[in-house]
């Protein structure tokens, strides 16, 4: 990781006992993620419409939405390199905001180039995963930069605003983007996300001299021999890259390699799989010293496998929920309809009015607080009763619901789903990012936080796989299958916990 200078923040630069750089970093995360959930709630549903859309089927449409977020967690990973050994955190995310707001306007770009649409998506789509992968990982490690030299309870506090701003993205951007999007033009969601993403540059940019040096690449990094080697192995991995790319290219358009888009998701899908397999396998029998660091990596690596489960299902609900919203809820009100993406807001407040309780609960439990293993078999458990009441309200499903949005079931369905995932969310993502810092050895925790990231990633991706299903099989049975699923994987946890618990040697 970079080696920064902590800021020197005297209390002519705080604002109510905080940094004033705190609240640059607030309305640059909330401006990001409002643009992000914003775009997100109409993706799945833009490539799908044949009304102005793209006419996708599901299965196409899911293994690309799987793919797109799967590409957003992945690239972290390099995002994370770029700013520690090349730019520095601060240009990290000022380059990823104008990267992703460009992707936003490029996916709106045919309402000015009539007939480019499916070209603009593909480039837009990229654009936002590269730019994402560079502003989301250093983002928050700005937050941590200033307040490097302060007390541990301070720096809670501040993370504890700091994501109160990702949450308050979140419940609006699909509020405000779905609306227009859905009810005047497709593109014009696309539109109002990349703006939302320029007026957080705007404030960041300006807010910039209150980071007061936070993020900024100093110390053996920032030494021009180590500038000039980390740009050469940059250009290094670049060249290998596109030769790679030019080769993969060269034999599907040759037809000596067969190419799909969902079998390419399958493809990446397994082969992340392998490779993590292979890693932690490697890492537990060479780097790690001695049995007790073999032990906790293991427990990392079981993780590492409820999380991409986890998250499988939890973000079904930009995909198989939000069709299932469209298709099959009554979202009627007062004779007035209600955007299909405006569902998606429903888990951001649901954290935002959650949160404070959970975290009560936690520290009202104190010592009696459950265990890593438990508190993950937990969050499973409750993202498996969230698929059984979807499932279970996906039997009272009227004939024609999808032609009619009046006739459908009740979105009260969807909404107790939300509740139970969210309150799963809140038992199993702290949880799982902390144990893993304390879990690693020091000279591993940046390859195992990579891991976290990875098993997002890998969820994400199975996720949108999951979802294209939706249209060949019944929602009640796609939903059922998904809840066992985990809710096994949950139990699992449980039976196991005092197990893991004694490999993890007193970590809590």
């Amino acid at each position: 990781m970079t080696e920064t200078t902590a800021p020197a923040i005297g209390p002519a630069d705080t604002t109510f006992g905080h940094p004033k750089g705190l609240m640059t970093l607030f309305f640059m995360e909330l401006w990001e993620r409002f643009s992000y959930y914003g775009m997100r709630a109409l993706l799945i549903l833009y490539m799908t419409s044949t009304a102005g859309g793209l006419a996708m089927g599901t299965e196409v449409s899911g293994a690309i939405y799987g793919l797109y977020t799967f590409g957003v967690y992945a690239l972290a990973l390099p995002g994370g390199w770029i700013a520690d050994r090349l730019v520095g955190q601060r240009q990290a995310v000022l380059i990823g905001g104008v990267i992703i707001a460009a992707g936003h306007f490029t996916l709106a770009a045919p309402i000015v180039i009539p007939g480019s649409d499916i070209w603009s998506f593909y480039l837009g789509l990229l654009l936002v995963v590269i730019g994402t992968g560079l502003l989301k990982p250093n983002v928050s490690a700005i937050v941590g930069d200033l307040y490097a030299n302060d007390t541990p309870e301070r720096r809670d506090a501040g993370f504890s605003i700091f994501y109160m701003g990702i949450n308050v993205g979140a419940a609006t951007g699909p509020l405000v983007c779905s609306y227009f999007a859905e009810n005047v033009d497709w593109h014009l969601g696309f539109s109002l996300a990349g703006v939302g993403m320029v007026i957080g540059l705007i404030q960041y940019m300006r807010g910039t001299p209150n980071l007061k040096g936070a993020g900024e690449l100093t110390g053996e990094e920032a030494e021009p021999r180590q500038l000039r080697s980390a740009k050469k192995q940059f250009r290094a991995a670049l060249v290998v890259a596109g030769v790679l790319i030019a080769a993969v290219v060269g034999l599907i358009k040759g037809g000596i390699l067969p190419f799909t888009i969902i079998g390419f998701a399958q493809s990446t899908g397994l082969i992340v799989v392998v490779v993590a397999v292979l890693y932690f396998s490697y890492v537990i029998t060479v780097s790690c010293r001695d049995t007790t660091e073999r032990h906790r990596i293991f427990v990392i690596f079981l993780l590492f496998v409820g999380a991409a489960m986890f998250w499988s299902g939890f973000e079904q609900a930009g995909s198989s929920m939000n069709l299932y919203a469209r298709d099959y809820s009554d979202r009627v009100i007062f004779g007035w309809e209600v955007p299909t993406g405006w569902l998606q807001s429903v888990n951001a407040i649901f954290i935002i009015l959650l949160a404070p309780v959970m975290g009560m609960i936690w520290v009202k439990l104190a010592e009696r607080s459950p265990s890593i293993p438990v508190k993950f078999g937990f969050g499973l458990i409750m993202l498996g009763v969230g698929f059984l009441v979807l499932a279970w309200g996906s039997l009272y499903v009227p004939e024609g619901a999808a032609a009619d949005p009046a006739i459908g079931v009740s979105m009260n369905w969807l909404v107790v789903t939300y509740f139970f995932h969210t309150v799963g969310e809140l038992a199993l993502s702290p949880v799982g990012l902390s144990s893993v810092t304390k879990l690693a050895p020091h000279r591993l925790v940046g390859q195992m936080m990579g891991t976290w990231f990875m098993g997002t990633a890998l969820g994400n991706l199975v996720a949108g796989l999951v979802a294209g299903r939706i249209e060949n099989r019944p929602p009640e049975e796609l939903f059922t299958v998904v809840a066992v699923i985990v809710v096994v994987a949950g139990i699992l946890f449980l039976l196991f916990s005092k197990v893991i618990n004694r490999m993890t040697h007193g970590v809590k």
